[in-house]
């Protein structure tokens, strides 16, 4: 008589909760950052442009980083260096504070604030997405990242309102003005920063092998460079997907951001776009709710296929409505599938990666699929200025659309199976 293996329980993983814990407050702490620094670099020079100078400076910033941080996830303790991570954002938040209570925020203070915070992200943030593996059964991987966005969507559904009544508690944004015209009320947020939904794809992890800290040649910054990237291009089933994902992103988060300086700069309230932001996080917390029972049962790449199509729709019917109601229907329709998308597309990457490259290949899929999103706030702040909200958004409509349109056409992404045969799928590619 065959016996069915009993599923594993993540409710019973203690380690992973633990890590869930700790990962959770570090999120909420994230959410409130990314509102508070791009609303008040909007509302201190009233000017959608330099805010998204702001915003585009710390996405690079980032970016660069996060390749270092791979390399490190990779030669060191990956528990020591989200220690030391955590002990940095403790620091800049206490220096940010200050500088708010003080009235010495002015839009060159908020750029490099901006990249500070992005930096220590690039540089730590890696060690901590980069071992799930070692924590959570391949059989298992789907649903630990389908949970991961199910607390990510609930960070979202907090943050915004949160910030907002801390900013407001604090009144630090008529504090920070230094001219005495009143600011234009609004606010600004980046909606989730929806580029972690698209593309899905945030990742998390917790402590690595401790084989990892005596590599047995000399460490070459360049060679482990190329080899995290050349694995991952070199994987039918990964590396072309992240030209796939660069374009969602760069075209839906541009997008969002267009919506969101709208709103503000048309006047709105700062709760009313709050709400706008809220119903997001409530519709994504709602897919992440149905998450778990789709990715053991729909193939990976048909979520993915599904995920960007309705995103690619939703971006053009997002050109034609501008009331905040109707944005927040659309906005909400397009992210329904997203944690879906995002669990299946990152936990099958978790168990297809080796874990002596965890570090690097999770920092060259962030560089590969995120690499053009520095350009999503200066679309949306040069496109508002030139070319109007209408015709700002028809143009990252048009990027979603080609990227739905890619996606439907890549052999590899279409195969990708349900979360039972990821591990054996995942060894038809192996080179060894």
């Amino acid at each position: 008589m065959t016996m069915t293996p009993t599923p594993h329980r993540l409710s019973r993983n203690t380690r992973y909760l633990t890590w869930l814990i700790s990962d959770t407050s570090k999120g909420l702490a994230s959410a409130l950052f990314g509102f508070a620094v791009p609303l008040l670099a909007l509302i201190i020079t009233n000017d959608p442009a330099q805010a998204g100078v702001i915003a585009g400076a710390g996405m690079v910033a980032r970016l660069l980083l996060t390749l270092v941080g791979g390399i490190l996830a990779d030669r060191h303790r990956r528990i020591v260096l989200m220690l030391v991570g955590s002990i940095l954002g403790i620091v800049m938040a206490g220096a940010f504070t200050l500088l708010a209570l003080g009235g010495a925020l002015t839009f060159a203070t908020l750029l490099v604030i901006d990249v500070l915070l992005a930096a220590r992200s690039g540089l730590f943030d890696v060690a901590g997405e980069s071992a799930l593996k070692e924590i959570v059964p391949d059989d298992a991987m789907g649903r630990a990242q389908a949970a991961n966005q199910g607390r990510d969507a609930a960070l979202q559904l907090a943050g915004g309102p949160l910030g907002g009544l801390l900013l407001g508690c604090g009144r630090l944004a008529r504090r920070c003005r230094h001219d005495p015209l009143p600011p234009r009320r609004g606010r600004d947020r980046r909606v989730a920063r929806p580029s972690d939904q698209a593309s899905g794809p945030r990742r998390h992890g917790a402590e690595e092998d401790a084989d990892l800290d005596a590599p047995t040649t000399r460490p070459n910054a360049w060679r482990e460079f190329r080899e995290g990237f050349g694995w991952l291009l070199s994987r039918p089933d990964l590396g072309g997907v992240m030209l796939i994902m660069t374009i969602i992103n760069l075209g839906f988060n541009a997008a969002i951001t267009t919506v969101v300086y709208a709103l503000q700069q048309a006047g709105h309230s700062e709760l009313l776009i709050g709400t706008v932001s809220a119903a997001i996080g409530a519709v994504m917390l709602v897919g992440a709710v149905v998450a778990p029972f789709l990715v053991p049962r729909i193939p990976a790449g048909v979520l993915t296929i599904g995920g960007l199509t309705v995103v690619a729709l939703c971006a053009v019917v997002l050109s034609v409505v501008s009331a905040p109601w109707a944005v927040a229907v659309v906005l909400g329709a397009s992210v329904l599938l997203l944690p879906a998308l995002n669990a299946g597309m990152m936990g099958y990457f978790m168990v297809a990666t080796p874990s002596r490259l965890l570090g690097r290949a999770n920092s060259a899929i962030g560089v590969l699929a995120m690499g053009a999103m520095p350009l999503a706030p200066l679309i949306a702040g040069f496109g508002l200025a030139w070319a109007g909200r209408q015709g700002t958004i028809l143009i990252c409509a048009a990027l979603c659309v080609l990227a739905a349109a890619l996606a439907i056409g890549n052999r590899a992404l279409r195969s990708l199976p349900v979360e039972s045969r990821w591990a054996a799928h995942a060894a038809q590619y192996e080179a060894d």
